[in-house]
């Protein structure tokens, strides 16, 4: 166990997609951080970031004189150093197949990430959407398919329980819901949208929404 208090340095919680991932990580694994919340898009942000991250980015954990960036470096630390949070498949196959999945993740689908930026507190479903973003949702529905027929047989996550994996897409399942309310549209059969669902109907996403409202009102 970590002999200091973790700190993580996130932003905005109705936009930072990034600072999600591993707060819904850290929470669902009972892991205690004490929050450092740093708003974005201000003139002032970059130079409070760099204060605890030297890429000048969030999210940044800070263990003791360790900082960790990036989200799913982060992740992986918290694997490696909590091992009984599970934070990974303890199977072979399926462990590969969940870094596979959250590395695809975190290098690909520019296009859904550039034309649907997180807004956990918006509503704005889009009729049409251009054909790369169209692609991108198309992949993460078959991707998600895939896991959940593959893995899921324990429980309502992508892997059975909860896993990083399932905090790397938790900002797609906001994304979808926010703006592709309907996934038929894009070759689910049910099985997507019901994994948007199991993300909504975990506690520790309703309290990053009641801390997105907070945030928003102050």
């Amino acid at each position: 166990m970590a002999a200091n208090r973790y700190r993580l340095v996130i932003g905005n919680k109705n936009w930072s997609s990034w600072s999600l991932r591993p707060w819904l990580a850290m929470r669902r694994a009972g892991l205690a951080f004490d929050e450092i919340n740093v708003r974005l898009r201000l003139p002032e942000s970059k130079a409070e970031i760099l204060k605890h991250s030297p890429s000048g980015m969030v999210p940044t954990l800070i263990d003791g004189d360790l900082a960790v960036w990036d989200s799913l470096a982060i992740l992986e630390y918290l694997a490696e150093r909590h091992p009984e949070a599970k934070l990974w498949p303890r199977e072979a196959k399926a462990r590969a197949i969940a870094r596979s999945a959250s590395a695809e993740m975190h290098s690909g689908f520019g296009p859904l990430r550039q034309h649907c930026s997180m807004e956990v507190l918006a509503s704005a479903p889009e009729a049409t959407l251009p054909p790369e973003v169209a692609a991108n949702v198309q992949r993460i529905v078959a991707l998600w398919r895939q896991c959940l027929e593959a893995f899921g047989t324990g429980g309502p996550f992508l892997f059975g329980t909860f896993s990083a994996a399932d905090a790397m897409y938790a900002p797609v399942a906001a994304r979808f819901r926010t703006y592709i309310p309907d996934l038929r549209l894009h070759g689910d059969d049910g099985t997507a949208q019901a994994y948007v669902e199991t993300i909504f109907a975990m506690p520790e996403m309703a309290a990053w929404i009641e801390g997105a409202r907070a945030e928003t009102a102050a």
